[in-house]
């Protein structure tokens, strides 16, 4: 009497369905990892614009106070505040509170700092004092004073920020004044307050 072959799945077979046990195992794993990616970095850019939106709240009130006393366009104030100091971010603004990156020359409230500068068509490093503030209300002060007394050799040297009437003349009159090297510096200016809509509490 012949005997009945068993039953067995071939061993290929085994190995296959193995694979796409794995397989599937292994994209799970991948989607569920790109998922979690995604949702970090949705997290870390809520976070972003949360502290964005908190340095301009926080900064908004007292520079639309220095606009009625100095008559500085807030938007203005907020936009160089925020370039200077990288949102708060820079070590001059971070240990300093010097938010508008604000030379000095005495030891006694400067920080030597290196910095960069626009010079000759290229940009170059170059090393310098910057005034230390208690606070920043005390930085966007001096600011508005620096705007109001002009320099040491030219007392009207602001007086076109001054007189602008709006965002954009101010940034273009901040560049011809000579507040900043940086060629792009109205643009800049102009983009941040366009883009954050600072232009609200002017």
């Amino acid at each position: 009497m012949a005997r009945r072959k068993k039953n067995t799945v071939p061993t290929q077979l085994w190995v296959i369905l193995a694979v796409l046990i794995l397989g599937g195992g292994i994209v799970l794993h991948q989607n569920q990892t790109q998922q979690e990616q995604a949702e970090e970095q949705k997290a870390e850019q809520a976070a972003v614009l949360a502290a964005k939106e908190n340095f301009i709240k926080t900064h908004a009130p007292y520079a639309k106070r220095l606009q009625s006393a100095y008559g500085i366009l807030p938007s203005v104030t907020l936009a160089q505040a925020i370039l200077e100091s990288d949102w708060g971010k820079s070590t001059l603004a971070s240990e300093y509170h010097n938010l508008f990156g604000i030379k000095g020359d005495s030891v006694a409230n400067t920080k030597e700092m290196t910095t960069k500068e626009y010079v000759n068509g290229q940009w170059v490093t170059i090393k310098a004092r910057f005034r230390v503030y208690a606070d920043d209300a005390a930085s966007m002060k001096d600011h508005a004073l620096l705007f109001v007394n002009g320099t040491s050799w030219n007392a009207k040297q602001y007086q076109a920020v001054l007189a602008a009437k709006d965002y954009q003349t101010a940034a273009h009159a901040l560049a011809t004044s000579g507040y900043a090297t940086d060629p792009d510096y109205p643009a800049k200016l102009i983009n941040l307050v366009e883009t954050y809509h600072l232009d609200q509490y002017d």
